[in-house]
């Protein structure tokens, strides 16, 4: 980034919330960065912020390896928000005392506001906010301090410092839940903060285009290119800043959906006018992956066979260096423990789990920093067609995700051939666009069934359809009923071997958009 860009640093201590509060400070054209809790006070000073704020958590502070900050960044003279565990541990390191509540405190709770000034700054008297804690601050630390807020469970809901400019609250703004956690975050950014807002996307496009020449000088870059959004923004994004010095590499690894090959080599290659080398790697990946069921030896041996592809095909482009891919936020986010940090890894993605680490190419990720939302705004920007930006989220190792159990040829090309009439068929309802994901699971079960007057021993066929914002969460949607008897309709008349077709309703969490 840029020096002339406002920042407001994240310092996460592990909670799965620490990415949404990036989010909410970027809605307000603030750009975040979140490093790991023990980040010291000098390196955060370094980055000049013009606000830190400590995430909350799922330790207790008390606890033997709670995790801790360094108590410097409190001497910097920049304004620090603690969000619940956050709130909990400055008041324990400025002298405070933290205890266990008589109730842990979950879910929606009445936040009664006593102050309008900065934080609350048009924020009702009476607002609802999202409570998780079970421990809270008990006693104040010395000093002039003020409560801010309270609730019938919280004392000291939200409290400040007024000379140090330091803020605590106890609830989570940063969550849907929370009514006006949005004007609490913009109060945060703007009034305390005195942020301007003058980070977009155009700036984030600017800056990441400078960023890019800087990086790859005179080499060559390989991306692989699959036809979603954000390989494709990704691809965008650097050929704008290097042109020809970008060679997309479009693998079939047999995984594809249906007719997803000749439509990525036409798209990409002849309208785009992007450098595209095609290969057709269909065998090499089946037979890697015959008899494999396991999810993540799955994704391991389709990332090996991948970067395996990658190198041959660099063979015969000068100077390959830097291999780019289109990993965005949510990927590296679910993927490892970000910087660190304690967070609880949930499933290795393509991107960041599946590559091996003597993989001779440097990595180039410009959108790893950002949501699926704001990929697609950068799609815009860069003059990407609608239906490219738009497209549904399609994971990199394929079908293989959403077939469980070992696949083969037989069995893919069912699947491929249900997954189109899902497709197809929530085009034609006009729900394509404003649904985040739908496709079809196939489970290696048979179940008897009766078609004509025979008796049939057929597979069953998964409908998951969800919505969601970022895809750290989503809940399933209500589709109509005839638009899903439609489906089913066809897919068991039209697909050879399905018997039965089901709906699956879970949200996320406790299940993931994916079945793998």
């Amino acid at each position: 980034m840029s020096e002339q860009t406002e920042t407001i640093i994240v310092l996460d201590f592990g909670s799965q919330y620490s990415q949404l509060i990036a989010r909410r400070i970027r809605e307000c054209n603030v750009y975040s960065k979140i490093l790991p809790y023990y980040t010291s006070a000098d390196i955060i000073a370094a980055e000049n912020p013009k606000g830190i704020i400590l995430s909350g958590g799922p330790s207790s502070v008390y606890a033997e390896n709670a995790p801790k900050c360094d108590p410097e960044i409190f001497n910097l003279n920049v304004p620090v928000l603690g969000i619940c565990y956050g709130l909990q541990l400055m008041m324990v390191t400025l002298g405070g005392e933290v205890a266990r509540g008589k109730a842990r405190e979950y879910g929606k709770t009445v936040l009664k506001v006593k102050n309008f000034d900065n934080l609350f700054a048009g924020v009702d008297a009476e607002t609802v906010v999202w409570m998780s804690h079970g421990d809270k601050v008990v006693k104040l630390p010395e000093g002039k301090i003020e409560v801010l807020a309270v609730s019938d469970n919280t004392e000291y809901g939200a409290v400040c410092f007024p000379e140090r400019n330091l803020y605590g609250i106890q609830f989570h703004p940063e969550v849907v839940h929370s009514v006006q956690g949005k004007e609490i975050i913009a109060n945060y950014c703007h009034k305390i903060c005195g942020c301007k807002g003058n980070w977009t996307m155009r700036s984030f496009i600017d800056q990441a285009v400078e960023d890019i020449r800087k990086t790859v000088g005179s080499e060559q870059v390989i991306l692989g290119l699959s036809g979603g959004v954000d390989s494709s923004v990704a691809a965008a994004l650097i050929h704008k800043a290097i042109g020809n010095q970008l060679t997309c590499i479009f693998v079939n690894n047999g995984l594809l959906r249906k007719n997803e090959a000749e439509r990525v080599q036409e798209l990409y290659g002849r309208n785009f006018k992007i450098n595209l080398k095609y290969v057709d790697a269909t065998e090499r990946f089946l037979d890697a992956l015959a008899g494999v069921e396991e999810p993540e030896r799955k994704r391991k041996i389709i990332g090996r066979e991948f970067v395996q592809v990658f190198d041959e095909a660099a063979n015969s482009i000068e100077n390959a260096v830097f291999l780019a891919q289109g990993t965005t936020y949510p990927d590296v986010i679910e993927s490892v423990p970000i910087d660190g940090n304690p967070s609880a890894m949930i499933k290795s993605h393509h991107n960041v789990g599946g590559l091996p680490k003597e993989m001779k190419f440097k990595l180039l990720e410009p959108l790893s920093r950002l949501f699926k939302d704001e990929v697609r705004e950068v799609g815009r920007q860069l003059g990407l067609p609608e239906d490219v930006v738009m497209r549904q989220p399609f994971p990199g190792p394929g079908l293989a995700v959403r077939h469980l159990g070992a696949v083969s040829q037989k069995t893919l090309d069912i699947l491929r051939n249900a997954d189109e009439i899902v497709v197809d068929e929530i085009k034609k309802a006009g729900l394509y666009f404003s649904i985040w994901q739908t496709f079809a699971v196939f489970l290696p079960l048979r179940t008897v069934g009766v078609m004509g007057d025979e008796r049939t021993y057929d597979y069953v066929i998964v409908l998951r359809a969800v919505d969601s914002a970022d895809g750290m969460t989503a809940d399933w949607v209500h589709l109509p009923y005839d638009l899903l008897g439609r489906i089913s309709s066809r897919i068991i008349n039209e697909v050879a071997g399905v018997n039965r077709v089901v709906y699956d309703i879970t949200s996320k969490p406790p299940g993931t958009i994916e079945w793998e």
